[in-house]
């Protein structure tokens, strides 16, 4: 009897795992519900916590191209100023120059160690799609070399990810407060990190 019963463990995991590979058993088995569950509510989590990464305070230092742009409506930034192989721009228009520890009352806003993703991993989030967008996060060859936990720990903790919830000025801020989105991707990364199409 036992023997029987490890023989249809063993079926059973067989089976789930074709399920998985859009394939099905003789015996009738189906992708199993909580996997397509936890892949389910990863893609909506990502989908939820992506309003975030496509709001101005992201995309603003992620840009399609080497130039960031500025303010609620991403426009360009003033000087010609260019990402630089760094992210941290081109001499003597390096970022450090007026983007400085703090928001000033007025002018350029700032957090210690301001800067852009740099040439090697540019992470751009303007004109992506949100499947294009997790897909990019999830590469270590196009977000750094980070481990899902290490992208949110990034998020979660990284000065600059925290200063789009205190921008200053007139400066519009994400809808989603910092610790839903932290959590949404909390929950992405635990659910399997599934993303949209």
């Amino acid at each position: 009897m036992e023997r029987h019963q490890r023989a249809r463990q063993i079926f059973t995991l067989l089976c789930a795992g074709a399920a998985a590979g859009l394939l099905s058993c003789a015996a009738g088995q189906t992708v199993d519900s909580q996997n397509a569950a936890d892949e389910a509510g990863a893609r909506k989590a990502f989908l939820e916590a992506s309003a975030v990464f496509f709001h101005p305070r992201c995309q603003n230092c992620h840009p399609k191209g080497d130039a960031p742009t500025v303010g609620n409506e991403g426009k360009p930034h003033p000087f010609n100023v260019k990402r630089g192989p760094d992210g941290k721009g081109v001499a003597p228009l390096n970022c450090a120059i007026c983007h400085r520890d703090t928001n000033p009352t007025g002018g350029p806003p700032g957090v210690p160690n301001w800067h852009m993703p740099p040439e090697t991993t540019p992470m751009v989030f303007q004109g992506r799609t949100p499947g294009e967008l997790c897909r990019q996060l999830k590469d270590p060859k196009q977000n750094g070399g980070k481990t899902g936990e290490q992208v949110i720990g990034h998020i979660s903790g990284d000065p600059l990810v925290l200063w789009g919830w205190n921008p200053g000025g007139e400066r519009a801020f994400p809808r989603m407060s910092h610790k839903d989105f932290s959590a949404k991707m909390n929950e992405w990364v635990k659910k399997g990190a599934a993303c949209p199409e």
